[in-house]
């Protein structure tokens, strides 16, 4: 039997149709090629070759100078923040997380750095109204269907068996357009989904539970509409919508902590990349060009 159309992929367990066509995955394997690079040294310390090769597992790339680069960058920046922190006598205070994981001396000292020399401004109250007037749209609570469909399972790259699926999906719905009532009926007579033994009933979705292509028919359709056919990577649909919940806007108070935490992380990333390009515009770094500021940015 075919799986649910709910598509769980962002985030949650997806039930997918065992026999679905998933395209060739990006191979992340890190090459065993050897990329010519000349030596790599940050302030007359150098990064060695092997330490070059162990960081690239950690950046996926479409070919190992790409990720031979990345892996570069990361390290140069490493050492430098490193330096930094020794020249600055920063304490080593190694913290331990809730899962009794502790800090590494080096992590330790480049996280106090941050902390004492990053400078992340916090944002008044007027900056954080201002962002949820901008942001209205994303402070909403999601729209609620109930819907029912009909799903003639069929794979897109078996294009007979395909066409054969749109072509009943057509003939069930030119005999729901005459008898709309007989939709459960043929839903729990022809539906490959699970959902035929509610006659096709979803429940309660939000958009973003489904497909693409399921997403947007279910938004175009008003109550008690059933839609024309609506091909996904599972077959061919049937949709009809019964019930529709706007979502409502939430008020700033509900969401002022969210703002907050969303634009202090923002800042932070922001001015730490500008301390980083600060000292990289500052240090003598050979065999990789990475671009820096050889004076303070603006905040």
């Amino acid at each position: 039997m075919a799986a649910l159309v709910i598509d769980h992929s962002a985030g949650r367990k997806s039930s997918e149709h065992p026999h679905e066509h998933r395209p060739a995955a990006l191979d992340t394997t890190p090459s065993r090629e050897r990329v010519a690079m000349t030596p790599v040294t940050v302030n007359g310390v150098a990064i060695s070759r092997k330490a070059i090769a162990a960081e690239v597992q950690n950046f996926p790339a479409r070919n190992p100078g790409e990720g031979w680069r990345a892996a570069t960058r990361a390290l140069v920046i490493r050492e430098l923040l490193l330096q930094e922190a020794r020249r600055l006598d920063i304490a080593v205070d190694q913290r331990t997380d809730e899962d009794g994981r502790r800090e590494t001396v080096e992590d330790a000292l480049v996280r106090g750095l941050i902390e004492r020399e990053v400078c992340v401004p916090e944002a008044d109250e007027e900056m954080l109204r201002r962002f949820y007037e901008n942001n209205l749209r994303r402070f909403m609570t999601p729209a609620l269907y109930e819907a029912d469909h009909i799903l003639i399972a069929a794979r897109r790259d078996d294009r007979e068996a395909f066409a054969a699926a749109l072509e009943k999906a057509l003939a069930l719905r030119s005999s729901l357009v005459a008898a709309p009532e007989r939709f459960a009926a043929l839903a729990r007579d022809c539906s490959d989904c699970p959902s035929a033994a509610l006659g096709g009933s979803l429940g309660q979705i939000v958009p973003a539970d489904t497909t693409p292509e399921f997403e947007a028919a279910l938004i175009d359709l008003a109550p008690g509409d059933i839609s024309p056919p609506v091909e996904t990577r599972y077959g061919v649909h049937l949709i009809r919508l019964t019930r529709r919940i706007d979502g409502r806007q939430l008020p700033f108070e509900a969401v002022r902590e969210r703002i907050a935490s969303y634009l202090a992380e923002h800042v932070s990333r922001q001015a730490t990349a500008q301390y980083v390009s600060l000292l990289i515009g500052r240090a003598d770094i050979r065999g990789i060009a990475i671009d820096g500021a050889s004076s303070p940015l603006v905040q």
